[in-house]
């Protein structure tokens, strides 16, 4: 698509002159013999870029200048002046022009100009998808009442610097929540810091947040601030903290008392002015209660809580986060557009969804990819998807249907496992981490019940050396 140029000019041979050279570089072009008919002209044409006159009759080239942008004030415009002066191109500028040329108008100069402006131009539009791919990744979508609770929350608090404590079954969208809290609120221009507790190791977790000096440890090659450093005067996102040793804890707790953190091998306290956002998907009272997990810190934290709600609450959001999931992965993620029948949306409406949204939108992906056809059909979903739901796979109805206590334990332990499974998006070893269970272990009752990813063959029965070892 050629780019469109607007040439405002009271001399008609500056008009042809430089609509020649433009037209002849590829660009379309159009004229204005004054400014009155070059406001009308960009209303319809909506040029890229408008290179405007500074003395013309009636209303002169700089009053042109601050209609325009008061018209859109996003307007690239090129002044041009035959009698150019420091106050001039000053004023310009002030108004919002890109440049300032003098006339007799130099070729070379008025290439190198528009070349600068259309890629600033370039830069700016680019930032503009930027922003509107960020905000649609951590969109939260959905209109039933359970997600509208969760937003109505979400705009009262992040106005506040109130600590939240967000809550919810992996997978239901926790970090959204946190993300949205954080562009809502007055930080929104600041550092957002997000730290997964549980995925660094419980030795470094100390490191990670509070920084360390040089020499203090063993790879301690150089000084290094931590996360509560680099998220000063933003906020910080403490992602499954109920994973969070003890000890961290304790040195979380002084930083939201005093404000103040300590590197590791430091002697220096410094000041941070950090808002603290946390999530978890366990029960923090019955962590209290078994000594994981401080009390005082958990009302330090948990000033308001927001609790997200797992899919199976919400069916009703399914077929819009459906539309959502297609839109986004056949835009940026680059996927071959699929519509979609509304007896395939009704089995997926069905379904039981452990692994929550981050199950449906995985789901959408694979079915994307795979289905046969132009339209993902119910067909496609039994296929690839297939026919669980909480009343036909682990559900309490039928295992109580099961004859003997044997017969309902076996039952029982399969359902668990391929829920947790699912939860976890089929990572063994983040699933026996989250059920305190040796990895070998899990390998052998996946392979004892057959248990396998929908779609999918069966999970390898055999696991390392290795992971053998670090089971042991």
């Amino acid at each position: 698509m050629s780019r469109r140029i607007l040439i405002v000019d009271d001399e008609q041979g500056i008009r042809a002159a430089l609509g020649q050279l433009l037209e002849f570089e590829g660009y379309e072009v159009r004229s204005a013999a004054n400014a009155v008919d070059g406001l009308s002209e960009y209303a319809r044409f909506h040029p890229h870029l408008v290179f405007m006159d500074v003395k013309m009759a009636g209303i002169d080239g700089l009053e042109a200048l601050r209609k325009l942008r008061e018209q859109d004030p996003n307007a690239v415009v090129v002044m041009i002046s035959g009698h150019a002066t420091i106050q001039t191109a000053v004023e310009a500028t002030q108004r919002g022009a890109y440049d300032i040329l003098e006339k007799p108008l130099d070729t070379d100069r008025i290439l190198v100009t528009l070349r600068n402006a259309l890629a600033h131009l370039d830069l700016h539009e680019e930032n503009a998808r930027l922003r509107d791919t960020v905000r649609s990744r951590f969109e939260i979508v959905g209109g039933s009442y359970a997600i509208r609770a969760v937003t109505e929350k979400i705009e009262l608090v992040a106005r506040t610097p109130a600590r939240v404590l967000i809550t919810g079954e992996n997978g239901t969208g926790k970090e959204l929540v946190a993300q949205a809290i954080h562009a809502n609120s007055p930080r929104a221009k600041r550092a957002f810091v997000e730290v997964n507790c549980a995925a660094i190791p419980g030795e470094l977790i100390e490191s990670e947040l509070f920084g360390h000096m040089k020499g203090s440890f063993t790879g301690a090659v150089s000084d290094r601030p931590g996360k509560f450093e680099q998220a000063d005067g933003g906020t910080i996102f403490l992602d499954e903290i109920g994973d969070m040793s003890l000890a961290a804890q304790a040195k979380v707790l002084r930083v939201l008392q005093d404000g103040v953190v300590t590197r590791i091998g430091g002697s220096k306290a410094t000041q941070v002015d950090v808002r603290v956002l946390a999530a978890t998907n366990k029960n923090v009272e019955a962590e209290i209660a078994a000594g994981r997990f401080r009390e005082d810190l958990y009302y330090r934290l948990n000033v308001v809580p927001i609790h997200v709600p797992p899919l199976r609450e919400r069916r009703e959001d399914i077929p819009l986060l459906i539309a959502h999931f297609i839109g986004q992965l056949t835009g940026g993620a680059g996927l071959t557009p699929r519509g979609i029948g509304e007896d395939a949306i009704a089995r997926l409406q069905g379904l039981d969804w452990p692994g929550n949204v981050r199950e449906l939108r995985n789901t959408i992906e694979r079915l994307l990819i795979l289905a046969s056809g132009p339209r993902i059909t119910a067909d496609d979903v039994d296929r690839l998807v297939g026919r669980r739901s909480e009343s036909s796979e682990g559900g309490l109805g039928s295992l109580l249907e099961v004859p003997t206590f044997e017969e309902f334990k076996h039952a029982a332990e399969r359902a668990y496992l391929l829920a947790k499974l699912r939860a976890f998006d089929w990572n063994v070893s983040e699933t026996a981490r989250a059920l305190d269970m040796p990895r070998s272990n899990l390998y052998k009752k996946i392979e004892r019940y057959a248990l396998s990813r929908e779609g999918g063959s069966a999970m390898p029965a055999t696991i390392s050396t290795a992971d053998e070892e670090d089971d042991a």
